[in-house]
């Protein structure tokens, strides 16, 4: 008999976790220390573990914020709202950098454009190369002082005018299409730099 009760048993018992008895954290308390409750804010994963009755006296008296001040607690809850994680400012740098560019960018091309018009005509066409800037301003029609805002408006005209869809499939205007945007694509690298 003994034989058989030890085949009937499974040899491979299923792998479940021992309950653990704990006794409540509480002085005095002999009940099972179910529920667990941090012991303070710097060791939340650190606990004591009370009975219910225990932890909901536990809860109640529980305040995060113990100890702070009225400026750390607001610093901590903006620290929440973002997970805890640095953040610069939405948007500003970028248009301030962008701002300033454009500022430099117009100051310097209304103080140079007669100079720097005949200077660079006379010497493109003395070494009798263009730059792919200066093809691209031809493609798109523009001429110095040049900003990002204007060659973007004549861009979206040159678009509108030219789309093959305006010209009834014309293949001429496709291709013209396509300079058009290869030329925006070099001024905008250019201009955004």
């Amino acid at each position: 008999m003994v034989a058989l009760k030890d085949s009937l048993e499974d040899p491979w018992p299923a792998d479940e976790p021992e309950a653990i008895e704990r006794g409540c954290d509480h002085p005095d308390c002999m009940a099972a220390g179910t529920y667990r409750a941090p012991k303070s804010r710097h060791r939340l994963k650190d606990y004591y573990w009370f009975c219910l009755d225990h932890v909901r006296a536990y809860n109640k008296a529980w305040n995060y914020y113990e100890g702070l001040s009225d400026d750390e607690v607001e610093q901590s809850v903006r620290a929440d709202t973002i997970w805890q994680r640095k953040t610069k400012p939405l948007g500003s740098w970028r248009a301030r950098e962008h701002w300033l560019r454009e500022k430099v960018a117009q100051d310097f091309y209304a103080d140079q454009q007669s100079t720097a018009n005949d200077h660079a005509g006379a010497n493109r066409k003395a070494a009798g190369k263009v730059s792919e800037i200066d093809q691209a301003m031809q493609v798109l029609e523009l001429a110095y002082p040049l900003d990002l805002a204007t060659a973007k408006s004549q861009y979206k005209m040159l678009v509108k005018r030219h789309h093959p869809d305006a010209n009834g499939g014309d293949k001429a205007a496709e291709e013209k299409l396509k300079a058009i945007n290869h030329a925006y694509g070099v001024l905008k690298a250019a201009l955004s730099v």
